[in-house]
């Protein structure tokens, strides 16, 4: 099953239901009640009335609950860390690692994103993420597919050059990375993606793109991935329960970022950039870069 939040030029953003290219409304307040309802018993309560996609506009899914983004790739992992002239940790080899980003500065598909004032080094991050589902605390990584509701384009935004000098501090992003999340367009349920599947929790064969102005700069696979969400997933829910509306991102896929593709040296976005990320099944999340430094 497909999910969105949408609006008509009638209606205010509302869940719905995405099938067979048409959108059918869901009497539900947002997407956190769909997900507490579940994914089946929601989609049974979808309106006979329907949408094309061009008639709706489509907003971010959801308002995280909390927001965590993991650093799962090894690809990039091992770019980033040549660019910052040292080798892999020898600990990201042992566990999955997170970090906390801003629930609350989401943006969804076809809005414009703020460009910071203080950065001149601006970048945009190609990622999946999973939506959780059902609250749960240690749970096991074989376990983790019952706590995922679905999956989500998100591109984590990033202020390299504010970034970089932060982690000197030994302590992970802060002002280089909250000032902006997307999300989108929409959720697409483990279900949805069964044919995709792996033999690794969490993890599905999709292909995985981005392009900033038109033109092609990333590609690369989820399953390709070094951690599991299922790892993942265990290693968040340690000792801390996870609660439903939660999302937590895997980190940039390989080649996807201008600090790995320049090797950390620029071109950054500009003002006006269109960025637009592509995963299979999921569809295509774009952006617009802000014309004005806030």
């Amino acid at each position: 099953m497909i999910f969105a939040t949408v609006s008509t030029p009638h209606s205010a953003p509302q869940p719905a239901l995405v099938s067979n290219g048409r959108v059918h409304p869901l009497p539900f307040v947002n997407m956190h009640a769909v997900i507490n309802t579940g994914a089946q018993q929601a989609a049974e309560r979808a309106s006979k009335e329907s949408f094309a996609m061009d008639e709706v506009k489509f907003h971010a899914p959801l308002q995280p609950t909390s927001l965590r983004d993991a650093y799962a790739f090894e690809q990039h992992v091992k770019a980033a860390s040549q660019n910052r002239g040292r080798d892999v940790p020898e600990t990201w080899y042992k566990f999955p690692v997170f970090y906390y980003s801003n629930p609350h500065g989401i943006f969804g598909p076809d809005d414009e994103i703020p460009f910071p004032h203080y950065t001149q080094a601006l970048d945009f991050e190609l990622e999946i993420a999973v939506v959780i589902g059902k609250a749960g605390i240690n749970i096991k990584p074989e376990n983790a597919s019952e706590h995922i509701f679905g999956y989500t384009i998100f591109n984590d935004w990033s202020a390299r050059d504010v970034q970089q000098v932060e982690m000197q501090m030994g302590l992970g992003p802060a002002k280089g990375k909250d000032f902006a999340s997307s999300l989108g367009p929409v959720i697409v349920t483990s279900e949805a993606l069964s044919d995709k599947a792996t033999n690794r929790s969490g993890v599905y064969d999709l292909k995985m793109s981005a392009r900033v102005n038109g033109v092609e700069m990333s590609k690369a696979n989820f399953k390709d991935i070094f951690w599991s969400f299922g790892e993942i997933i265990a290693r968040a829910s340690d000792t801390c329960e996870l609660q439903a509306g939660d999302v937590i991102g895997s980190g940039t896929a390989g080649t996807g970022c201008l600090l790995e593709l320049t090797k950390a040296q620029g071109p950054w976005l500009n003002a006006g950039d269109v960025v637009e990320l592509e995963i299979e099944r999921i569809g295509s999340l774009k952006n617009f870069v802000g014309g004005n430094k806030v």
